[in-house]
């Protein structure tokens, strides 16, 4: 049998040692485990990934996240400005800017992901979902934390803010377009400007759900409160007032005409 050359010999322990080195806080090992948890993430929440080579091979927030960790290592590790130029890359790549001290947890997933910004002191847990246009922000030039807290299980829909150091509870949903200034209680959805947290009563939500249809509207639900309480008034006013009743009802029909308008509006049916 033939003997190892010194030259493979010492390859062979420069390469270990390396390994060693790099993996002396269990840093590599977790970057390891966390890209394959984001690769299933993509066939668990995406209907449209049809197998593993095209979640490898068709998903640019796949790439940013991968790209992401490896930077994320090197940042931990020390090593100065290289991070921050792949950073770069990975954003002129992707379409995905994530800062390279950004902590994220397993399971990451961003859909479509094109205008994602992810900011420095950034904070996510486990099975996290972000759409694309979404911005975890900062407020101000302050230094310290001052991106938010995502916690495990969170959804964040298209084009949403949430800015500052604020905490997402657990399994909160942020409803497209929202913007989010302050801390969103867990098992809750946020929707509006700002951010209005509505919770969902009865259920605890488990997995990311993607459900967007059926969001609540607490502007649209008060001012169906605000119609009730005016034709309780109309009609308490055609009892106190009888000689008007004709009056009162010809206003009344022509103000459920507008309402109706209205209402068809926030159904869908636009302008």
């Amino acid at each position: 049998m033939k003997k190892p050359s010194k030259k493979n010999i010492a390859f062979l322990s420069l390469a270990g040692g390396a390994w060693l080195w790099l993996n002396r806080h269990g840093d590599l090992h977790v970057t390891l485990k966390s890209l394959k948890s984001d690769v299933a993430a993509i066939r668990e929440r995406d209907p449209a990934a049809a197998n593993l080579i095209e979640a490898l091979t068709c998903y640019s927030g796949l790439h940013a996240i991968m790209i992401h960790r490896l930077t994320h290592f090197f940042f931990n590790q020390g090593v100065p400005v290289a991070p921050r130029i792949v950073s770069q890359m990975n954003r002129f790549l992707t379409g995905i800017e994530i800062h390279p001290a950004a902590e994220i947890g397993e399971g990451f997933f961003i859909d479509h992901g094109s205008g994602v910004v992810i900011g420095e002191t950034t904070e996510i847990g486990d099975n996290v979902t972000l759409y694309q246009g979404v911005t975890l922000g900062g407020t101000g030039k302050e230094h310290g934390k001052r991106h938010p807290t995502l916690e495990d299980g969170v959804t964040v829909g298209a084009g949403a803010k949430v800015l500052g150091s604020i905490t997402v509870g657990e399994n909160a949903k942020i409803g497209a377009g929202s913007v989010v200034i302050h801390d969103v209680p867990p098992n809750s959805t946020v929707v509006g400007n700002p951010g209005r947290p509505v919770r969902e009563r009865g259920r605890k939500v488990g997995a990311a759900d993607l459900d967007w249809t059926h969001l609540p509207d607490p502007v649209a639900d008060a001012m169906q409160s605000l119609v009730r309480r005016v034709v309780e008034l109309e009609n308490e006013f055609k009892t106190a007032f009888p000689e008007k009743r004709e009056t009162i009802e010809k206003a009344q029909g022509e103000g459920e005409r507008e309402l109706e308008r209205i209402f068809e509006y926030y159904d869908g049916s636009g302008i």
